[in-house]
């Protein structure tokens, strides 16, 4: 296998860690999907691409819209059908979706687009919308215009020996995702931020690629390190994450 196929799969190895420590996304998103889609979100068939362990596919639902999860990895597919069950979980890709022509109204990929092959899901993704059904793609990045992440990232990249904020890693360049997308996508910025213990904050910066693919014990010494910086920047031991959800929607 490839690197990028490693890495993608790389998540199995971490779906619980994944699951209880990677952040949501904030009301606003879906507004804002529901918006540029031009449809209410309760009813809507959707398909949640790359669905990991069902972080998208639970606030989908709280929105009464009809999902049906894709998620290529044994791992993170059981972990989401754990804590979702009545969800129908189909294992697959976005490059080869295994669904039906025209059988979707929204076709979502939350923080997963980058791992396909544009040339191959955006045509899958077209062939299984309806007439007049949308695709929607987002992104969680770090906010690195706040100094502490900024800090982060740039030890982060020096730690790995890569710039890695295109697959989402904290600290990382980020807009590249929806910049370099081609066809009619509407777009939207969304800031937000969660409040988390600096252990959910290390948990979290553990459940990235970049790190599931790398020895075990060069991360435990990085996040020992890293445990330092946050502590005097955050002495109560409460580290404020901030985001900007990058979001892309295109419409048929």
């Amino acid at each position: 296998m490839s690197a990028t196929p490693l890495r993608a799969l790389s998540f199995d190895s971490a779906a619980a860690q994944y699951a209880a420590n990677r952040p949501g996304y904030p009301p606003a998103l879906l507004d804002a999907v529901e918006e540029l889609a031009g449809r209410p979100l309760p009813g809507a068939r959707t398909v949640d691409v790359g669905a990991g362990t069902g972080i998208a596919t639970r606030l989908l639902l709280a929105r009464g819209a009809r999902v049906t999860a894709v998620e290529p990895g044994p791992g993170m597919a059981a972990e989401l059908q754990r804590s979702l069950p009545s969800v129908p979980v189909v294992r697959g890709d976005g490059n080869r979706l295994p669904l039906a022509t025209a059988s979707a109204d929204l076709i979502t990929y939350a923080q997963s687009w980058h791992w396909t092959d544009p040339s191959h899901s955006l045509p899958e993704a077209l062939r299984v919308l309806r007439p007049g059904g949308s695709l929607a793609l987002w992104w969680n990045v770090s906010d690195a215009s706040v100094g502490w992440i900024a800090e982060q990232g740039t030890r982060l990249g020096r730690h790995l020996g890569i710039d890695d904020g295109a697959h989402g890693t904290p600290g990382g360049s980020g807009s590249r995702n929806v910049e370099t997308l081609s066809g009619d996508f509407a777009r939207r910025l969304l800031p937000w931020s969660r409040t988390v213990p600096v252990d959910t904050h290390l948990a979290n910066l553990a459940t990235h690629s970049a790190f599931l693919v790398r020895d075990g014990e060069s991360t435990r010494r990085f996040l020992d390190e890293e445990r330092g910086h946050l502590a005097a920047v955050f002495s109560d031991g409460a580290v404020e994450e901030r985001y900007v959800v990058e979001l892309a929607v295109l419409t048929g």
